[in-house]
């Protein structure tokens, strides 16, 4: 319950300080006396948004603070989950600078403006005459339907199994998508790959290829020089061979002598040793090569292959070929996956959408139940506002397409009139109808929840007499169990309060100021008389006034 409430350099307010207590609590006031000043101030410590511009002329910040007795409401694992410590009294303040940036806390604690909205949306609700415009969205006709039959958990529920199900299928319609794309391309990449592959290619090979090539083409140039040169070494008529063994032998009678002549007869000895390799090799060299038409046609083939390839691919070498060629393949296998991921994937949407849709017909089942309950309690409220020959009808219809609520549309159906026709309520419903409805279902939802605080912000425009009357009697009933606080102009729902402020606003030496003050019971029967007949009331309606709050 909303205990007290302070509020420094807003708008029009320099300081104004407020004690509220339990049970039904008025506030009325002239027209601009700054009524809506202070519930602007109040939304801001309930996570509104913050402007600047609401700061008193002059003011560097504003500073709005609500103190809330939570003892009884359970949200203990609240504080706790948000690292907060639990106290049966809280504070919650909200900090305006006038360079914009705003500061929330709970119990002097920093905390997040989406913390703050979420404590305090557990602890007070707003109702204004602006709110009828919410029984135009379905949004909100669900939700009313859903505190009805206690779906707080399994909406939960369902809205994660909902948003697995649309992650599944957007899987699934991704891959499918990227496969349809790539298997469009499957002929061309099969086609690449089996040209390269039938090409059987090998590291190293265009290396060794053109070697021989080269070797074929020169061959008659390799074979005279090969032949020179073993000629040189071995021929009949130099025999250079041998002639080097004759030296050997004459520096191996004399190397006895000198350690030098030993040094030089071993280096001669050396030298004679590799040329004799030399001349081996050339020889082997010059029996093996041979011009062979036959070859060099199949490597001048084999060749123009791997060129036409590397031409094709734009690449310089074999080993890039061979990475092409190993890349295509496994494009062809991802191609090839792609069909049992595909089954996969859709079974799985498949899986999740069935447990889904049970989900939603559980919630469709509960929302069904409580229908008949919510439209009997609307209308007897309807009757005791004035409203005998009311009908209402909650009407639940399912959806093409399942939403993040489930797969049902709430309408509301109303008519005023006895044997009227059921449409829904925003076609056919006044502005006073609109506000007697609303306050009906404010009724029944407060009945059905553990809200500590509701504030009616003039919900009661567009009614008076015997209906204001009675709308006051169902605010008076909603405080025996929730605290109610009503901003109203009406002197029959003002004679209802349990405790009575009066908002106004003065001129001093500078500016104009607004303030509240909690009213005496002769102050209060002087504020009710205006209420009825307007400023300097008669004796008539003081007595009016005086009856009004003895009855009350």
């Amino acid at each position: 319950m909303l205990k007290h409430l302070e509020i420094k350099n807003y708008a029009l307010i320099e300081h104004l300080s407020i004690d509220f207590s339990e049970g039904f609590s008025v506030l009325t006031g002239e027209t601009g006396s700054g009524k809506s000043i202070i519930m602007g101030a109040l939304a801001l410590v309930l996570g509104q948004r913050a402007d600047s511009k609401t700061i008193q002329e002059g003011k560097q910040k504003c500073v709005v603070e609500a103190t809330f007795e939570i003892k009884d409401y359970g949200l203990e694992h609240f504080f706790e989950a948000n690292d907060l410590d639990f106290e049966n009294e809280i504070i919650v303040r909200r900090e305006v600078q006038d360079s914009g940036k705003s500061r929330a806390f709970i119990n002097d604690t920093p905390t997040t403006l989406n913390t703050l909205k979420e404590l305090t949306s557990q602890l007070i609700d707003i109702h204004s005459q602006h709110e009828n415009l919410l029984l135009t969205k379905d949004s909100f006709l669900l939700d009313i339907v859903d505190s009805v039959a206690k779906n707080k958990l399994l909406k939960k529920d369902f809205f994660e199994k909902y948003t697995t199900y649309k992650k599944n299928l957007s899987e699934f319609s991704d891959l499918k998508e990227n496969a349809e794309k790539i298997k469009a391309d499957r002929d061309y990449a099969e086609f690449q790959f089996n040209q390269l592959l039938d090409a059987k290619l090998q590291e190293n090979e265009q290396e060794s290829l053109e070697t021989e090539l080269a070797i074929l083409n020169h061959t008659e140039e390799i074979k005279n020089a090969l032949s020179g040169i073993y000629d040189f070494f071995e021929g009949e008529q130099q025999n250079s061979l041998s002639k080097l063994r004759e030296l050997e032998n004459q520096l191996k009678r004399i190397e006895q002598y000198s350690p030098a002549l030993m040094e030089l007869s071993n280096r001669m000895e050396s030298c004679r040793i590799e040329l004799k390799d030399i001349s081996g090799e050339t020889e082997n060299l010059l029996n093996t090569t041979d011009f062979n038409p036959n070859r060099k046609a199949e490597i001048e083939e084999r060749l123009n292959t791997i060129y036409s390839l590397q031409q094709k691919h734009r690449v310089d070498s074999v080993a890039e070929l061979l990475i092409l060629q190993n890349k295509f393949e496994q494009k062809l296998q991802q191609i090839d996956s792609f069909d049992a991921e595909l089954e996969m994937l859709q079974k799985k949407v498949g899986e999740s959408f069935d447990v889904m849709q049970k989900t939603a017909e559980l919630l469709t089942q509960k929302r069904k139940s409580v229908c008949e309950e919510i439209s009997k309690m609307i209308e007897e409220k309807l009757l005791l506002l004035g409203m005998p020959n009311s009908q209402f009808e909650v009407s639940i219809s399912e959806k093409n397409e399942f939403s993040p609520s489930g797969k049902d549309n709430v309408e509301f159906l109303f008519t005023a009139n006895k044997n009227g026709k059921l449409k829904p309520i925003t076609d056919i419903a006044s502005g006073g109808e609109m506000s007697r409805v609303m306050l009906s279902i404010k009724s029944l939802l407060i009945s059905k929840s553990y809200l500590p605080t509701i504030i009616f912000d003039e919900i009661d425009t567009g009614v008076s007499g015997e209906i204001a009357h009675r709308m006051g009697e169902i605010m008076a009933s909603i405080a025996e169990t929730t605290q109610v606080i009503s901003i109203t102009h009406l002197p029959q729902i003002a004679s209802k309060g349990t405790s009575h402020f009066k908002v106004y606003k003065f001129d001093n030496e500078l500016t104009t100021i607004t303030n509240i003050v909690k009213l005496s019971e002769e102050e209060r029967i002087l504020e009710v008389a205006e209420l009825l007949s307007g400023k300097n009331p008669s004796q008539a309606a003081i007595e009016n006034a005086k009856e009004l709050l003895f009855k009350a």
